[in-house]
């Protein structure tokens, strides 16, 4: 007998290859309302710290986002898979967000989805994104504790309390809105459950 495939897919993949119709409706949710204040900002260039697999990437090219999109992810295995599913349509880099701070490079607006809550010192990230942006920044958080609740109405990570291992920082809309404003100014704060979503820009 042979034994089971091993899933080598990291959590962010298993999330967005999901087949709960649930599920898939909150992230195609989330993608849609990322296009719309894409779209408010009009940016010509957009830089994702973090693009994982490059599914927001590939969601902004098959939704007709007309800017050059590049994406800037740490996990070389991520790279590999973003860099065979955007093809020609992105520019994935395996880099650090530090190190093109450091080139000088610039982005119309920079995006960080789905990320913050991994890093020890968040803070730390805020003159980074400062530094890459000419303007415009797009940040996403789960919205806790709804994130927390929604995970363990589904029977995830509930000896955690439906806290997600790897999540270190935890925000509500409240505290990640002063998190932003502490170096930004909020455009637009819109209902993306169960994730906070914000649409800055710089001072």
């Amino acid at each position: 007998m042979s034994s089971p495939q091993l899933d080598e897919r990291s959590s962010n993949q298993r999330k967005h290859e999901s087949r709960n119709p649930i599920q898939r409706a909150l992230i195609d949710n989330f993608h849609a309302k990322a296009v719309e204040l894409i779209q408010r900002a009009q940016p010509s260039t957009i830089l994702e710290l973090g693009c994982g697999e490059g599914y927001v990437l590939s969601a902004l090219a098959d939704a007709g986002v007309e800017a050059e999109l590049t994406g800037v992810e740490l996990n070389a295995r991520a790279v590999r898979v973003a860099t065979e599913r955007l093809g020609e349509r992105a520019t994935i880099e395996h880099r650090d967000a530090r190190e093109l701070a450091a080139d000088g490079r610039r982005f119309d607006m920079v995006m960080m989805l789905e990320v913050l809550e991994h890093i020890p010192d968040p803070e730390q990230m805020l003159p980074i994104l400062d530094q890459l942006s000419n303007g415009w920044l797009l940040l996403s958080v789960p919205w806790e504790p709804a994130f927390r609740g929604l995970n363990l109405m589904r029977g995830k990570n509930v000896t955690r309390l439906g806290n997600d291992p790897d999540h270190i920082n935890h925000w509500s809309r409240r505290s990640f809105s002063r998190f932003i404003n502490s170096r930004f100014d909020i455009i637009s704060m819109p209902q993306v459950f169960p994730w906070t979503m914000a649409l800055a820009r710089s001072r």
